[in-house]
């Protein structure tokens, strides 16, 4: 297949965060501070980023404010002409600091919603008074005029607050939601029982979207991540493997995914050690699942590969044991019966406990 260059990157700056989200996609083994790359090197890779082609740079973690570089960082990424988005939870903003953010250039900032009260958020994100702070962090971007995107992982704890979280974003000002109904990868994954929506919630939370978007057409752009467990076919994960964009680590790893470090058997470069380009184009995790050689059947012959890529790599290794098979989610897989039986075991539990994310790995699920 013919690799283009890539558009987006997101920069995992660290992964130290004053949140501790059960849902959290960081892998279990937290990259520690003293790994982490430092501002010249993450400087150098994002000029080599651009040089690549790269238009977006997201800066990301853990929690991107825990860096007392970001200004820095922000202003360095602009001046090799990349556009800047900002995720953060909000925790660690000062207004002087956005303030900062905003002379060094910064174009977006994308602030994440654990709940609509500081009840339910408080308690999701594992930090008492986290939900007061975010909505003065909100104020303060409203005033400086930063283009918001608020990003709302929604679960069976709190889906039910999902129209609330609508109306809050168009009260915010905010230009665009992401409404991601829980992604099982990393932590998310030691919480399976706690956080799985039911069939009928994740059928109604489309429902709810789908009003929203008409309703609020000109007034707020809804994207919307669905169940997968509760899917007929898998999402496009990352546009197809290694085709639009990349990752890097806060130790400098270079990932085609979030979650392609599941993968036991791919290796991984660094861009401490080797070129942005040649691990874009070279790099042996990247070549391993691009375009369509890979693929086994029905993937190979299906008229929807060109659609969903044979879906997301990681899920197959975690729910079938093979990052090579094709997704369970997919109705075409001889295992997608066994995904949906194990989600409505998951849905109909009543256990809430859950297990927060934290620099001491969790056990296993």
């Amino acid at each position: 297949m013919t690799v283009r260059p890539p558009l987006a990157m997101l920069a995992e700056l660290t992964h130290r965060c004053p949140l501790s989200c059960p849902y959290c996609s960081n892998p279990l083994d937290l990259a520690r501070k003293e790994t982490e790359l430092s501002t010249e090197e993450w400087a150098g890779a994002f000029r080599q980023a651009a040089d690549l082609g790269v238009l977006h740079l997201h800066l990301s973690g853990g929690e991107p404010a825990s860096r007392r570089d970001l200004e820095e960082l922000v202003a360095t990424a602009r001046g090799a002409g990349l556009y800047t988005n900002l995720i953060t939870s909000g925790i660690g903003l000062t207004e002087r600091r956005l303030r900062a953010l905003d002379e060094a250039g910064l174009d977006h900032v994308q602030l994440s919603l654990q709940g609509t009260d500081a009840a339910m958020a408080d308690r999701i994100g594992g930090y008492r008074g986290g939900f007061d702070r975010k909505m003065q962090v909100a104020g303060w971007i409203a005033e400086i005029g930063f283009p918001l995107t608020l990003n709302a992982v929604v679960h069976r704890q709190n889906l039910h607050q999902l129209p609330e979280a609508l109306d809050m974003a168009v009260r915010m000002g905010a230009r665009r939601i992401e409404v991601a109904i829980v992604q099982f990868h990393g932590w998310a994954m030691q919480n399976r029982a706690a956080l799985m929506p039911t069939r009928a919630q994740a059928e109604e939370a489309r429902r709810i979207v789908e009003e929203a978007r008409k309703r609020l057409l000109g007034t707020l752009v809804i994207d919307f991540v669905p169940a997968d467990y509760h899917e007929d076919f898998p999402k496009s994960c990352m546009g197809g493997w290694g085709s639009t964009g990349l990752n890097i680590a806060p130790d400098g790893t270079v990932l085609p995914c979030h979650a392609a470090q599941t993968i036991p058997h791919l290796s991984f470069d660094s861009v401490r050690d080797r070129p942005l380009r040649e691990i874009w184009y070279n790099g042996a995790a990247f070549n391993a699942y691009r375009g369509y050689d890979w693929m086994p059947e029905p993937c190979r012959s299906c008229d929807r590969k060109q659609i969903d890529h044979g879906g997301c790599r990681c899920q197959a290794l975690a729910l079938a044991g093979d990052a090579g098979a094709t997704d369970p989610v997919c109705a075409r897989s001889p295992r997608h019966a066994e995904l949906r039986a194990k989600a409505d075991a998951f849905a109909a539990g009543s256990d809430e406990t859950l297990t927060y994310r934290s620099f001491a790995p969790a056990e296993p699920a």
